[in-house]
């Protein structure tokens, strides 16, 4: 503990998640230890390198978070160089650095060094991991899966799994291979030459990010017209008395199961659609494969549509008079009736969408 001035905590971003804190006014409590055998005992237990790893679950509670983890995957990108001012400036930042300055990756026509070879000076030299995909020789030059060489960072992407707080992850094999110490290490070196590089480059969500190109926009629009044609076909087919009840239902159950089906499979295929058409770039999509905030489903949510609204396992039900709300006729069973919003939070959700995405 180091004594600060002012009455507030400043605490490293990695334990905030074994002490489930944030920062919007949480409080502390301090035990002060009324004797030399009680201060070693607390310490035994409670000093957070020995916690890194907990026996209860085996593996890491804690690891790199937010900022650091969209960083350092951003910092690993094929495309990140750094010139020799900027590798000098970060080496600085580097914990226990030998004083040995890394051959440059790139030498003609000037000398650059690659973001993976930054962090390859924080990793310790103990830790060998592979994980990926054998099966594909091209996964080395599309950076998937990841190789890690006695420290070195050979090819991938540091994402949560390799970097956060997982089970048989860096943190994991540098606090087995290093003990406590080995692991604090990694993780504040990580840290701060990351924090240090990103404080350069930067990172910013904008609109930008969640805006589809007009060609994208219409093939969402085709897939959402496609299922919602299957729907009507249902509601015909089920008004007419035609459809087949399906084994240990209803024709009623039938029917929603079939309809839950399409405007879900409408959902998918929208949010696949526009995941394919962003770039690995964009800022968005950049936090949801780093595992630093966010996922795939937001990502979809915000530029394709939001898709169906489900309370208590059911499409919205039908309240007073047969209906789910006074702006539609009884007996309404079509998508937008019962709780489907087709818009997504870009476009902006209509007033009987808004009040079904706030049931």
């Amino acid at each position: 503990v180091r004594v600060m001035p002012y009455s507030t905590f400043r605490l490293n971003l990695s334990v905030t998640s074994p002490y489930n804190a944030d920062f919007d006014g949480d409080e502390m409590n301090l035990h002060v230890p009324q004797s030399e055998e009680t201060r070693a005992e607390v310490k035994e237990l409670c000093l957070v390198p020995l916690n890194i790893v907990s026996p209860q679950k085996n593996g890491p509670l804690m690891g790199i978070v937010q900022d650091s983890l969209a960083g350092v995957y951003k910092l690993c990108r094929r495309d990140t160089f750094l010139t020799k001012e900027q590798i000098m400036n970060s080496m600085l930042w580097v914990p226990n650095w030998d004083g040995v300055i890394p051959q440059p990756a790139i030498l003609k026509p000037r000398p650059r060094w690659t973001g993976k070879q930054l962090i390859s000076m924080v990793i310790p030299k103990e830790v060998t991991l592979h994980n990926g995909n054998d099966k594909k020789e091209d996964a080395p030059l599309k950076d998937e899966g990841i190789l890690i060489q006695a420290g070195q960072l050979m090819y991938g992407l540091p994402t949560k799994k390799i970097v956060g707080a997982a089970a048989g992850g860096i943190v994991h094999i540098s606090y087995n291979e290093l003990g406590a110490e080995g692991a604090m290490a990694f993780l504040n070196g990580v840290q701060q030459v990351v924090t240090y590089w990103l404080l350069n480059n930067g990172h910013s969500i904008g609109i930008g990010d969640t805006i589809p190109d007009k060609a994208t926009i219409e093939k969402v629009q085709v897939h959402i017209d496609e299922e919602k044609a299957e729907v009507a076909r249902l509601t015909a087919m089920a008004t007419a008395n035609e459809l087949e009840a399906l084994p240990g239902m209803n024709v009623r159950a039938t029917f929603e199961n079939k309809v839950s089906m399409a405007l879900n499979q409408a959902r998918d295929k929208a949010g696949t659609t526009t995941q394919k058409s962003l770039k690995d770039s964009n800022n968005a999509v950049t936090m949801a494969s780093s595992g630093s905030k966010g996922s795939s489903i937001n990502i979809s949510q915000m530029t394709a549509l939001v898709g169906q609204q489900i309370v208590e396992g059911k499409r919205i039900p039908f309240g007073f008079k047969y209906r789910t709300l006074p702006h539609f006729t009884k007996d309404d069973y079509s998508p937008e009736a019962r709780g489907f919003v087709e818009n997504s939070y870009l476009r902006g959700l209509t007033p009987s969408e808004f009040f079904f995405h706030a049931m």
